[in-house]
């Protein structure tokens, strides 16, 4: 029996999304300060940034939990997104900056920048930030996909060439002749499009999109993982050899997802730039790579819908921890990824799968009287 695209998992966590979507924006604009149902507007921005994280953990469950792919290097997707549209947001700064020059950011006069360098020009039109978007990570995805997999290159050794990857550009990020801001990155944006991003309404409008992104990246993903080409993916996570020699281009299959899951943490990036008002490259660094595969791994690899909640319930976890305990963070992060290995191997999602009403484990079968 073929799997439906939206499973009864999927409706539920896209409707609750739809509801988010509605009542946060509206709880923002429509109740007054002080009245019940009021969502601050720094929270607002706040769940914008959670839900980007939930599609960029949706991206590398694609190509993690339906392919095998382990990739630590997701995080350069997502700030390679980030800096593509933080690079149009300096372009629309104009001559507001503190040097009031209408073309050279203002990190470019300060380092005695004579002309604007060549990739910096057409961010100045929004279509083309959007394009590069979407192109520049994939581009990185697909060219390296090519000859990793081609050359067959699996397991930690893919794992540790992706998180190579990542911290060649961050290294290269945090230098000032690159022509990315160096050490203190992209920031002090203004609008985009005309509209102020500090106002409640263009933060609303970000956070419904956000919201609209995470919910195509879903669907998107069950498209693909619902379709015969999930089914041979499927295979490959589980036996790549066979799968190829069956006759199927396993290559190709990973290569595909690869680029797609890059091109989705792409778009992660750039809502995440307006919202936080800042792209760096301590984006690049590691760390972040890592941390989205503990979203995935508590959320439920190869369930989509798992990753996201993994990411929210991190995303949130974080935010508390850094507040209440700034000094031990980290080492509650680290224990909650050793604790959901050891005692959650199927994550929350698996979790709540098994203790859903009338679950039970099969009876064991009597043994045959001799």
């Amino acid at each position: 029996m073929k799997e439906g695209l939206i499973d009864r998992r999927t409706g539920i966590f896209l409707g609750l999304l739809f509801l988010a979507v509605v009542l946060v924006p509206a709880g923002n604009l429509l109740v007054s300060p002080g009245g019940a149902g009021h969502v601050p507007s720094y929270m607002v921005a706040l769940l914008g940034k959670y839900l980007t994280y939930a599609l960029l953990a949706v991206a590398l469950d694609l190509c993690w939990g339906y392919v095998g792919i382990l990739s630590l290097g997701h995080g350069a997707f997502f700030a390679l997104g980030g800096y593509a549209m933080g690079m149009h947001l300096m372009r629309e700064i104009g001559d507001r900056g503190a040097y009031a020059n209408p073309v050279l950011p203002d990190f470019m006069v300060f380092l005695n920048y004579k002309e604007l360098p060549w990739f910096w020009h057409g961010f100045d039109m929004f279509w083309f930030a959007c394009l590069m978007v979407l192109l520049v990570p994939g581009l990185l995805a697909f060219v390296f996909g090519w000859f990793a997999f081609r050359s067959r290159v699996t397991g930690v050794y893919l794992s540790i060439i992706t998180q190579a990857l990542t911290y060649a550009l961050l290294l290269a990020f945090y230098r000032n002749e690159m022509g990315f801001g160096g050490n203190n990155g992209l920031t002090d944006f203004k609008d985009v499009l005309g509209f102020s991003l500090s106002a409640d309404t263009t933060r609303a409008v970000l956070f419904i999109l956000s919201g609209l992104a995470l919910a195509g990246g879903i669907l998107l993903g069950r498209f693909i993982v619902t379709s015969k080409t999930g089914k041979v993916m499927v295979a490959v996570r589980d036996a790549e050899s066979r799968t190829r020699f069956l006759g199927y281009r396993v290559e190709h299959y990973k290569l595909f997802v690869f680029t797609v899951s890059a091109v989705m943490a792409g778009i992660a990036g750039a809502l995440y730039v307006p919202q936080v008002g800042i792209i760096n490259p301590s984006e690049f660094s590691p760390a972040n790579s890592i941390e989205i595969v503990i979203w995935v791994a508590l959320g439920g690899r190869g369930t989509l819908v798992g990753a996201a909640l993994g990411a929210l319930i991190v995303a949130a976890t974080k935010s508390w921890l850094t507040a209440a305990l700034p000094e031990a963070w980290l080492f509650a992060l680290g224990a909650l990824f050793i604790l959901v290995t050891i005692f959650l191997p199927k994550g929350v999602v698996g979790l709540i799968e098994d203790l859903k009403p009338g679950r039970r484990t099969p009876a064991a079968q009597p043994e045959p009287a001799e």
